[in-house]
């Protein structure tokens, strides 16, 4: 059963949800965020690593990896369910990204009427696991 007033209705098409989340523009703009599949509880971002998301040693800097999980985390909480805010975030950085490619998978663990918990993994165009986010988000 769908949530009331939903921010993206659960039955919305790939092209409703990037229109909705357009307008997530610090993750669309800054980032070039894509969203490459998406439902309820689920979420699929990619993104192009360009030179201005690297740091000063050449690697990708975290704070790239963090923005992307928490707009796959938007994403993936929003659809189908009450309008939802991340309320606590963590992000453990395992290895630095190989080539110009980040993806970021979010699947909701858990999704309550108040609250929720989700995974986001973030890997490289290689496929590699760089980065892994737990995110806590509330029903607003």
């Amino acid at each position: 059963m769908e949530a009331k007033n939903p921010l993206v209705a659960a039955s919305a098409t790939l092209e409703e949800v990037r229109e909705q989340f357009k307008n997530d523009r610090y993750a669309t703009e800054s980032l070039g965020a894509i969203v490459e599949d998406a439902g309820e509880g689920y979420a699929l971002v990619s993104m192009e690593v360009g030179p201005q998301h690297r740091n000063a040693m050449g690697a990708v800097m975290g704070g790239v990896y963090f923005t992307l999980g928490d707009y796959a985390f938007a994403v993936a909480s929003n659809i189908g369910q009450p309008p939802t805010v991340s309320v606590n975030n963590s992000i453990d950085y395992l290895t630095a990204a190989k080539g110009n490619r980040l993806v970021a998978e979010c699947r909701m663990e858990k999704a309550g009427r108040a609250m929720c918990f989700a995974r986001i993994d973030v890997r490289d165009g290689e496929g590699r696991l760089c980065a892994r986010m737990n995110v806590t988000g509330a029903r607003v």
